[in-house]
């Protein structure tokens, strides 16, 4: 006996499978929290060079004269740690990067980062070869062809020296730049980024034994776990969390702490692995934290402005403050001093970012885009 079933009931009793889809976009508010956490991270670096390097803290060393720990020693140990603020940067900027060029173009993403970086920086150099020059003594000054090539924002990769010890994270950056320029020329998504972070982990962990040269450059196992780490909380926020990002995150977690260590046995001398270790994991949960939303009631105007004063400022502070801070020595306690110097240059890069920032990057957006609109339709 044969059982007779209609075509709309076949169709009911179809087992639909559907295949697994990347996660939905999470609308957030402005993360006014990562500006807050870029201030901190310049004014970490700022105390740092001014009162908590190993530099500083010689005997007849060029800024204080007396170490730092003697002068102040309640300061310089707090301030012996401030040289995290980098990493944190390094984790800010790949949590930033992927956040402004979902959905843009290599043009776009290239022209937002020339914009972004080149006009403080420029002020910066001349600003700075300025000073040196007005004030010799503690530092010297480079030679007008290296100053000049200074100026193309490439010159460790000519091992040139550069005007200001601080500029060598951006070498960093730039490379970060240019590796995540790939993935945005094919177009962003969850699973490209993902992917993207797992084979520059990848590359990152086999840069250190492989001793090729090549390799090591472009993969910065020295700053590669900072940005992968940055570019895995960008996730968790517009996509939500789960146990990859998390996998990713504790991977960045664990390498990172090395290479604190590392920089600590190799540049700092001044602070220890506990204590940096310990900075930098509460860090982490803070970025968790404001990835996940727990910020976003945050909302002070004020701190659109002090995040726009981070760059200026950590271009600028070093070398000129170190300057001012020998020549100023005698007059006031030393505190008061730093304190003094550091409130100086917030107010020249509140000035830097309104009078040659935003100006000079109307000028060079207005002739990018023409130029590249020209390329786009010659012949």
């Amino acid at each position: 006996m044969s059982v007779m079933v209609d075509r709309p009931t076949q169709q009911l009793r179809k087992v639909q499978v559907r295949r697994p889809t990347a996660p939905l976009r999470r609308e957030r508010p402005r993360l006014y929290a990562i500006d807050g956490i870029r201030l901190l991270a310049a004014l970490m670096v700022a105390v740092h060079h001014y009162a908590g390097t190993w530099r500083v803290n010689q005997p007849g060393n060029a800024v204080w004269v007396r170490p730092a720990s003697d002068i102040m020693p309640t300061v310089f140990r707090f301030a012996s740690y401030g040289w995290i603020g980098v990493e944190i940067f390094f984790v800010i900027s790949g949590f930033v990067i992927c956040m402004s060029c979902w959905g843009r173009s290599p043009r776009q993403f290239f022209v937002s980062r020339v914009i972004r970086l080149y006009p403080a920086y420029w002020f910066g150099i001349v600003f700075t070869t300025a000073v040196v020059v007005a004030l010799p003594g503690v530092w010297d000054r480079l030679k007008l062809r290296d100053i000049l090539l200074n100026l193309t924002m490439l010159q460790s990769g000519s091992h040139v020296d550069s005007v200001d010890g601080v500029y060598w994270t951006l070498w960093s950056e730039l490379r970060f730049y240019l590796l995540f320029l790939v993935v945005v020329a094919t177009g962003l998504t969850y699973r490209k980024v993902v992917l993207f972070c797992c084979v520059w982990g990848a590359a990152a962990m086999l840069a250190p034994v492989a001793e090729f040269h090549l390799l090591t450059l472009a993969a910065n196992p020295d700053g590669a776990w900072f940005f992968i780490a940055g570019l895995a909380l960008y996730l968790m926020h517009r996509f939500g969390q789960d146990l990859l990002l998390w996998g990713i995150l504790a991977l960045c977690w664990l390498m990172g702490q090395r290479e604190l260590g590392i920089r600590i046995d190799e540049v700092e001398h001044v602070s220890g692995w506990r204590g940096s270790f310990l900075i930098f994991t509460a860090f982490l949960l803070a970025m968790v934290a404001i990835a996940l939303g727990a910020t976003d009631r945050i909302r002070w105007k004020w701190l659109v402005t002090a995040g726009a004063l981070t760059y200026p400022l950590y271009l600028t502070h070093y070398v000129a403050g170190t300057t001012v801070i020998n020549r100023l020595k005698d007059t006031m306690d030393a505190r008061l001093l730093v304190v003094s110097v550091i409130a100086g240059f917030m107010v020249l890069s509140w000035l830097v970012h309104r009078f040659v920032e935003r100006p000079v990057a109307r000028v060079l957006k207005r002739g990018l885009d023409t130029s590249f609109a020209r390329l786009r339709n010659a012949a």
